[in-house]
Parts: structure tokens; sequence; C-alpha cells
């Protein structure tokens, strides 16, 4: 059998030589490779990142997408990034930004900001399943966001999706359990060819009417909550990133302007495979030094004067650090150094508690104690 040697993390390695494997093959990171020192740059980042940063406290920039585009938008106004869909607004990619969770709801707001396109039927709800209407308002607030905006940051966040039959339009979310109607509302997947479309249709509406505007898209690490297929939701939820990552990869090598204008940011790359234990116990939230950690890499490279290179590299090994100690001890081994996995728990001991309250079990027994009170028994 023939061997070929070749070279990473600085030392030879040997592999079989059966196959051509090009002449510098970027070959996959070990356990070991993750401690070296320019592990963001060389396996992380490498190949998705602009030549030089862009981004100044002066840009304006539209953040919004998925529930992980509020990462984004809280840790870039924190850093006094100017952040013009972060707050408070009558655009509802302020009031939802991080509740059009696919490329349908994204594409959505570009038409009807841009060509006062809306859908026939009502398809937009918030978090509580109340209704955004295509109010004018909300419509011209938005085109005023798209049309200052110098960055636009577009989080895809799922591939699974409600859609009204009769007219072939999709629901922001799953339809509200008031409005439901089983013999229009449908759910499918949006398969790796229509998400390609619908990217390449935002990108292109983007570049008629912002042509001097720049777009990083970025894909959530968040899993489903539930799904509605007939599989376990670890399958399914597997499918569904699977088919954002290939129609971005497909999108994205064949547009014009990448890596000038259009860039794709590696976040789920990053937080799925520069980790192993990246998940807080409910498994579908990450844990805070692995997001800010993520965010770091953004600012290092996009942003001027940007993250100093060693406060990136510091902020890596901290979250290695952290990871692996979640390996070793479990999440208490993290848990006095993360407020958000802190504030989790604390939420879930209080809602535990009120379930006991409302025990039956629970209100007999308050109810024998007062009893026994009263009468000194």
């Amino acid at each position: 059998m023939t061997i070929i040697e070749g070279v990473r993390d600085g030392a030879v390695i040997t592999t079989c030589g059966s196959f051509f494997r090009g002449a510098a093959p970027q070959w996959y990171p070990t356990d070991e490779s993750l401690q070296t020192p320019d592990v963001v740059g060389q396996y992380l980042a490498k190949g998705w990142m602009p030549e030089t940063g862009f981004v100044t406290t002066e840009t304006p920039i539209v953040a919004f997408g998925s529930c992980f585009a509020s990462n984004v938008s809280n840790y870039l106004a924190k850093r006094g990034y100017s952040v013009i869909s972060h707050g408070e607004g009558a655009a509802y990619v302020t009031k939802m930004g991080d509740g059009m969770v696919h490329t349908h709801a994204i594409l959505q707001q570009f038409r009807w900001a841009w060509k006062n396109e809306q859908p026939r039927v009502a398809l937009w709800h918030g978090y509580k399943a109340e209704r955004f209407g295509y109010d004018e308002e909300a419509r011209l607030a938005t085109k005023d966001l798209f049309d200052r905006a110098e960055l636009f940051i577009i989080t895809l966040g799922l591939s699974e999706v409600w859609y009204d039959e009769v007219t072939g339009e999709v629901f922001w979310r799953a339809p509200p359990r008031e409005v439901f109607d089983a013999s229009r509302h449908k759910f499918r997947l949006s398969r790796s060819d229509e998400t390609r479309r619908n990217l390449e249709e935002i990108w292109a509406l983007i570049q008629e009417v912002r042509p001097e505007a720049k777009v990083v898209f970025t894909i959530s690490p968040i899993p489903l909550t539930a799904t509605f297929r007939d599989v376990g939701c670890i399958s399914a939820n597997a499918v569904s990133k699977a088919i954002l990552r290939s129609a971005m990869d497909e999108f994205y090598e064949a547009a014009e302007g990448k890596g000038t204008k259009l860039f794709y940011f590696p976040s789920y790359d990053m937080v799925m495979y520069g980790f192993d234990n990246q998940w807080t116990p409910d498994r579908r939230h990450v844990y805070t030094h692995v997001l800010d950690f993520n965010m770091k890499v953004f600012e290092h490279y996009y942003c001027v004067p940007g993250l100093p290179k060693a406060r990136l590299d510091a902020a890596y090994h901290k979250a290695r650090l952290l990871d692996l100690s979640v390996g070793r001890g479990g999440h208490a081994a993290v848990a006095k150094v993360d407020p958000k996995l802190l504030a989790t728990q604390a939420a879930d001991r209080r809602r535990k508690a009120a379930r006991q309250r409302r025990s039956p079990r629970f209100i007999a027994a308050l109810m024998l104690n007062k009893v026994r009170r009263r009468f000194g028994i």
C-alpha cells in the first residue's frame, strides 16, 4: 500500500496514498489540534472571513432571522456597534427579529418592504400567537431600516414550514391553534433547492436596492424544539440543519460578490464542531462561554479596529477549558461561572415548586396542616 506524508499542526502525519488528495489538503482536527495556538484561523474560520474588517461603530446594521440572531444583535449593541434593528420600533424585524426562522419568512420581509408585496392571507404571528397584520406603518419602518442598512446579518434557523395550501404561502411559525384549519394548513420540509432559490432572491433584492450594502449569512445551531414529522426530533433536526447548510454552500459558491460583499459566518460550524459539551442541560441552548467566543470571532475578523488576536485566542481556550470541565464534572462544573445556566436552573426550580403546589397531594397536605393548627392536633 502506498503511504503519503502530510503536515498537520506542524507535525508530519502519514495516510493512505492510494487516492489523490490534492496539493494542500485541509486535515480534520484532532483533540490536540484544538489546543494549538492558531486553532481559530486554521480550523474554525479558515476560508470564510473577509480579508480586512469593515464594520465600524458607525456602520448601520440590521440583524434578524432565527432565535440565534438575538445573540448577534445583543453582543454588537453592547459593544457599541450601531444595530439599528435592535431595541424598540414598529418594524417586525425589530419586534420579531429572532422569530423569523426560515428563508420564506426572511424573504417575505424584503418583498414587503421594498416591493410592497404581502401575503394574501394572514400568515404572520408573534411569540404568543398574536397576529401581525400587514400594517403600512410597520412596512415603512421596515423599509426605512433596510434603506439605511450598510450591513445585513441574516440568521437561518430551520427548514420545517407550515403553509396555506390554497395560496402556497408560508407561515412565519406554526399556525395558531385558534385559526388552524386542517383542510388548508399543511406541513412540509423546505428542501435544499427551494432554500437556495430563496437565498438567491434575498441577495438579488439587496443588490438591486442597496448595491453598496454587505450581507453576512449565518446558521443557528439551536435545534428544533419539536418536529411535526413522524420521526425522532434528533433525526428531524439533523435533516433540517443539513438542508440549510448545503443550500447555503451551493448558493454562496455560485454567488456574485462572495468574499467582498457577501459572506458566510460559520457560527453553526464552530459551535457544533469546535466543542464537545456546548449544550446547557436542556440540550437546546448553547453555553454562554461558547456564544461569547463565537461573537468574538465575528468582532475579530469583521470589525474595525476589531478584537486583538490575543483576546480571541484567550476566549477560545477559556471556552474550551470550560467545555472540557463540563465533560469531566457535568453541568455543575461551570454553573457558578455561567449566569445563563444559573438563571435556567433557578427557573426550573420555580417551575418545579409551582407544579408541586398545584398537585392534589400537596393541596391535601396543606389543608390537613391547617386543620391540625386550628384544632391543636
